[in-house]
């Protein structure tokens, strides 16, 4: 169990439910603060259930594995690896940010089967907005989540490879791996003419399967098996590359992308997963 001020109270209350006290207690690999049990005798559903009332994050951790057992750290960008839907903040400098972000809401959380269509619909609302927006959501609205660079420099320091994988848009991807030294980055690319989005996606969108088959075609470049990989998301178009990951981590994620992944962090940031995997 961990969170980034683990109260007592939800200590006490795991500790009630399995007849003892924890293992061990006290701050975790990076921020959160982290109680461990041995021997757990809880069912998933009973763990989820408790943490969802004690507003706590808890897994059931069936084994030892370690980061330094996989070879690939994949994110997801937009509400992962980043704080913001990047879409939705350039629609706030053409005034329709409430209308893509309904959009945007509705996809991640699976309520719009067609991904593609989605997408097309949302960057067609960014039509004849200055190229340099882009770069002032960058400069001015783009920041990390909490934990990530905690948990970059430990994936480095075990040797992993880094991927970043987005339906959003390269401008920002591109960026981002230059900054954080990212190994491998895929995303769509925003049509520009004339210095103005035209608003259209070049090229075939990177969609739920497009998603899917980066994660296998940089597991393939480097050697691996996609079970080889952990992959972090938040939305239901992640889903198809988290169930070919050996460990799948939602991250503040909808319900429909919880109740598939291995482990979910609701509450602490993305160096939570360094608590889950030692």
């Amino acid at each position: 169990m961990q969170h980034p001020q683990l109260p007592q109270p939800a200590i006490a209350a795991f500790g009630a439910r399995l007849g003892k006290a924890p293992a061990s207690a006290g701050r975790g690999a990076t921020g959160p603060v982290v109680a461990v049990w041995e021997d757990a005798d809880l069912s998933r559903a009973e763990v989820e259930a408790l943490a969802a009332r004690l507003q706590v994050d808890a897994a059931l951790i069936p084994a030892p594995a370690r980061l330094a057992d996989y070879r690939l750290l994949a994110f997801d960008m937009d509400s992962t690896l980043i704080t913001i839907e990047c879409i939705d903040e350039i629609a706030d400098y053409a005034g329709r940010k409430a209308e893509v972000a309904a959009i945007t809401e509705a996809a991640m959380r699976g309520e719009i089967a067609d991904f593609d269509e989605s997408l097309r619909r949302r960057v067609a609302l960014l039509a004849g907005l200055d190229h340099a927006v882009l770069g002032r959501v960058f400069d001015e609205r783009l920041r990390l989540s909490s934990g990530a660079t905690e948990l970059l420099a430990a994936a480095r320091t075990h040797g992993l490879k880094t991927l970043l994988v987005s339906g959003g848009f390269t401008y920002f991807t591109e960026r981002l791996q230059a900054q954080l030294g990212l190994d491998h980055a895929h995303a769509n690319t925003l049509e520009v003419v004339g210095g103005k989005l035209t608003g259209r996606v070049l090229g075939r969108i990177l969609d739920a399967d497009g998603k899917a088959q980066a994660l296998r075609d940089t597991c393939r470049a480097i050697g691996c098996s996609t079970s080889d990989a952990i992959v972090i998301g938040d939305g239901a178009n992640d889903l198809k590359m988290m169930a070919l990951a050996g460990v799948s981590v939602a991250y503040r994620a909808k319900p429909i992308v919880r109740a598939q992944t291995t482990y979910a962090l609701n509450y602490c940031g993305l160096d939570g997963v360094l608590n889950l995997l030692g």
